[in-house]
């Protein structure tokens, strides 16, 4: 890989981190090129990019992305394979479905919403967590709960009240 081309990668790498806000670096060495073939297919299926480089171009896309990844560089190394996806679960519920075949993609780290998850122990954690939608949407579900129960109260209060005045006016 010449310069040049390598500068396009870097280029590449840094517009997919800023475009997609979430990635997954994993171990994906000594594994056939049929079985990352079908990793890449599986990814394909589930509307996951995937790209194999190496990580010092990782490294400097990283830097040319902004934000602090500080913490991801210490897991560069060996042969990493990134990941990116709109979805921040998507690529650990994939992930967690390959190593039931096999031990392999391992993952180094995630970075989700500028949080970063380090090591392959992270996935369930990674799996758990809910988009910014779905936050949103049950913190409004919360809020709007009380206002609910007080037009309920109020609504079944002015019935029973309307009620008691009727009975009243017809007694009397």
């Amino acid at each position: 890989m010449n310069k040049e081309e390598k500068h396009d990668l870097v280029l590449a790498l840094t517009e997919q981190m800023n475009e997609f806000g979430n990635f997954y670096i994993t171990d994906t060495s000594d594994l056939t090129v049929a079985k990352i073939n079908d990793i890449r297919r599986k990814c394909f299926e589930s509307d996951i990019t995937m790209k194999v480089a190496k990580n010092s171009l990782i490294k400097k896309a990283m830097e040319a992305a902004g934000g602090d990844y500080t913490p991801i560089f210490d897991v560069l190394k060996g042969s990493s394979s990134i990941l990116f996806s709109k979805s921040a679960t998507a690529p650990a519920k994939l992930i967690k479905q390959l190593r039931k075949q096999g031990d392999k993609p391992v993952l180094k780290a995630a970075y989700i919403d500028s949080a970063i998850f380090i090591g392959d122990n992270q996935i369930d954690t990674l799996i758990k967590l809910k988009s910014k939608e779905q936050l949103i949407g049950e913190i409004i579900g919360l809020l709007q709960s009380p206002a609910k129960n007080v037009i309920s109260a109020l609504q079944s209060g002015g019935t029973i009240i309307a009620g008691v005045v009727k009975t009243l006016q017809e007694r009397g």
